[in-house]
């Protein structure tokens, strides 16, 4: 499943344009706190690629907006598909060696094959049957992808979307955009990536 998987640059490079068209369209709406104008205020990351994502170590910047009125200046991170939130590995990590463990069975079993650790690998497996399933995007998905089984996220979701594997991938990194950023309201349009 793995090998089937192209990670390349060209793959990181489609990501981080999505993510930079998404920063852009959340700057021209302006501070959705004060309707300020949003400034860049980007800032590094160290992001970890493992084995499966190699081409991910190169994407260091996280976009962010700051708002530009005197008295707000609150930040304004756009939603991304290439972090998951604070986590260290690049989204597509997560969601590969969730998959991986699963297919063999353990957390361990996946290390060699994915470079992941163990220890790391079964929280994010955790994290899928867990809180993930509190989420307002889990139901979405629910009710758009009927039939998926929660003790096998997030395999469940991958088999019903369509399309090769790279575009399986980016679709669930789509889908977990909304949770990528607590800094614009729930309500926000830009909390899905794609309109």
């Amino acid at each position: 499943m793995v090998d089937e998987v192209e990670l390349g640059g060209e793959f990181f490079r489609l990501l981080e344009q999505v993510d930079e068209g998404v920063a852009r369209r959340v700057a021209a709406a302006g501070c959705p706190r004060c309707e300020g104008p949003l400034h860049r205020g980007d800032y590094a990351r160290k992001p970890r690629g493992a084995l499966i994502a190699r081409a991910g170590d190169t994407s260091v910047v996280r976009f962010s907006l700051c708002c530009g009125r005197e008295g707000c200046r609150k930040r304004a991170t756009p939603p991304s598909l290439r972090f998951l939130g604070r986590r260290a590995y690049v989204g597509v990590v997560v969601i590969v060696a969730s998959l991986v463990a699963q297919r063999l069975g353990t957390a361990e079993a996946s290390r060699p094959v994915t470079g992941g650790p163990a220890r790391t690998t079964r929280r994010w497996v955790g994290w899928w049957c867990g809180p993930f399933v509190q989420t307002e995007v889990f139901l979405a998905v629910r009710a758009r992808l009927v039939g998926l089984a929660i003790g096998e996220l997030p395999a469940s979701i991958v088999a019903k979307l369509p399309g090769t594997w790279p575009q399986r991938v980016r679709a669930v990194l789509e889908i977990l955009a909304p949770l990528t950023t607590g800094s614009l309201p729930a309500g926000s349009p830009f909390r899905r990536v794609l309109a």
